[in-house]
């Protein structure tokens, strides 16, 4: 899978997406810039559904009736990265994503979950995952698109634990304002 095939799956859902991630850091270099402002404390430049494409593709599929969620599993305290994603998470949620953080001290089952992923229209018979391959800091390194019935409901089954052990948002902003 190429990167255009893998971004037409955000255009070809009928019901939902959610999201899954795991990692305390990504190493995205169309981020530095933003990243570098963050760390800074310099303004960063806007991003809205005005000025992102993924963040417009949100809000047309939002306002068709589809779902966007995700669940980030985070360490205490929290990496520089995250930090820096809560700012852009917010963004997201504006533009219609229900974003949820769960603590991995909650449950020690959430040490043990597998690797990112993207699960579409997930309780459909035309569900389908695609499995997001990372290196140790952080760098995408590939992804893989499955129909894999183990493999969906691996991620089926770890979605509905994270959601478990999640808070919305705001409210996670709200109860940790002293951490950030």
């Amino acid at each position: 899978m190429n990167f255009d095939d893998f971004d037409a799956h955000f255009d070809r859902f009928t019901s939902d997406v959610f999201r899954l991630e795991n990692l305390q850091q990504y190493a995205v270099s169309s981020e530095d810039e933003r990243l570098k402002a963050f760390r800074e404390g310099t303004a960063r430049s806007v991003r809205s559904v005005r000025t992102s494409p993924w963040l417009a593709r949100i809000a047309v599929t939002t306002v068709a009736g589809k779902s966007w969620e995700r669940v980030h599993v985070v360490d205490h305290p929290l990496s520089e990265y995250l930090r820096y994603e809560l700012e852009g998470y917010v963004e997201s949620q504006a533009a219609g994503e229900q974003i949820n953080i769960a603590d991995r001290a909650a449950d020690e089952s959430l040490s043990e979950l597998g690797e990112d992923f993207w699960l579409f229209d997930a309780d459909s018979p035309e569900a389908y995952a695609v499995l997001m391959h990372y290196d140790d800091e952080g760098h995408f390194v590939g992804f893989d698109h499955t129909t894999e019935v183990a493999v969906l409901e691996r991620c089926r089954t770890e979605r509905e634990l994270v959601l478990q052990h999640a808070v919305d948002l705001n409210t996670y902003l709200a109860e940790r304002k002293a951490d950030l």
